[in-house]
């Protein structure tokens, strides 16, 4: 719920305590999660310069989410949207030539949970915060108008009324209702996820984890089949391919991901959703290099979404990973 309160001027020495929730926000209306660093760093630093100039009309929080509000827009003009794989055409062949990885695409990127959810006791909110930075649903709300984005996000999301969305964005109520009703429409026009309950991660969800884990890891194909999802989907950014069902999945993975083999993983927590650092094992010595970041997508007890981020060198560091690890899995110092 929102807290706009007013409330008295609050010295920048107390403004961090709003990094996490600035940082959640920045990175659903951005897709990024360096992006969404830079911008409530842009936001603080605003913040600070004009904090003089601050008159205790609004509380601070929502100073700085007006201010977050600018600078995204700002970095959003004229920018393309993030993009998943799913979104340039239909599911491809395991079996086909696999081309070459795009760096020309802006990809949507994972983010780690300490970044952006809340260590709160009320179970509740944290639930909302994880349903609202899956993956699913950051990559629909980049198919709206940025305003439009802002709006669902604040409104939704952060449960803001119509009159405090207003005055953060500057305009009227009607236009924060009809900005709201249209990015509704498109949302559903196009099929695309809206906020949605996450498994709960009890002892069910965490006894999949572990088959997965060791199945991966003793590159067991056979098992993993039996954890996804019939319509599961893979996907691998920078790379444009995505396929769909287990025999699609199960072909990949014994063909052109055949490197695979030999992986070890590392937990990680990513977008609310339960995550792993993969290293595969290094042909020319003992050890094993970084991989990807994998973010799963779990629902009804099975593997419905299996996301690979390649990209090793802007993630590990982000999540505290180190790019190598030795025969025994103990990180080898750069």
């Amino acid at each position: 719920m929102s807290d706009l309160a007013t409330e008295d001027a609050a010295p920048p020495t107390t403004w961090e305590q709003h990094r996490v929730e600035l940082t959640a926000y920045c990175y659903r209306m951005l897709g990024s999660s360096a992006d969404a660093e830079d911008a409530v760093q842009d936001t603080m630093v605003r913040a600070w310069r004009s904090f003089d100039r601050f008159e205790g009309r609004s509380s601070v929080r929502s100073w700085l989410y007006k201010i977050a509000t600018n600078v995204c827009l700002t970095m959003l003009d004229g920018r393309k949207r993030r993009a998943r794989p799913m979104d340039f055409g239909q599911a491809g062949s395991a079996e086909a030539p696999l081309d070459p990885p795009t760096s020309e695409i802006s990809w949507l990127e994972p983010i780690p949970d300490a970044r952006v959810l809340p260590t709160v006791a009320d179970p509740a909110e944290v639930a909302v915060s994880r349903e609202s930075v899956r993956l699913a649903f950051v990559a629909a709300l980049q198919h709206l108008p940025a305003r439009q984005r802002a709006v669902l996000i604040l409104r939704e999301v952060l449960q803001w009324k119509a009159s405090e969305v207003a005055e953060l964005l500057g305009t009227t109520v009607a236009s924060v209702n009809s900005a709201l009703q249209r990015a509704r429409a498109t949302l559903a026009e196009n099929n695309l996820d809206s906020p949605a309950p996450v498994d709960e991660m009890d002892d069910d969800h965490r006894a999949l984890l572990t088959r997965y884990a060791d199945a991966f890891e003793r590159y067991d194909v056979a098992e993993l089949v039996t954890l996804l999802h019939d319509d599961a989907i893979l996907n691998m950014p920078p790379f444009t391919l995505w396929l769909q069902g287990p025999k699609e999945i199960s072909t990949f993975w014994t063909g052109h991901g055949i490197g695979c083999a030999g992986s070890r993983l590392v937990p990680l927590e990513a977008n609310g959703q339960p995550s792993f650092g993969q290293y595969r094992r290094d042909p020319d010595g003992d050890g094993y290099f970084g991989w990807a970041v994998q973010v799963l997508e779990i629902d009804q007890g099975r593997i419905r979404g299996y996301t690979s981020f390649l990209d090793v060198e802007t993630l590990f560091p982000m999540f505290g990973l180190p790019l190598r690890l030795d025969a025994e899995g103990k990180p080898v110092p750069d």
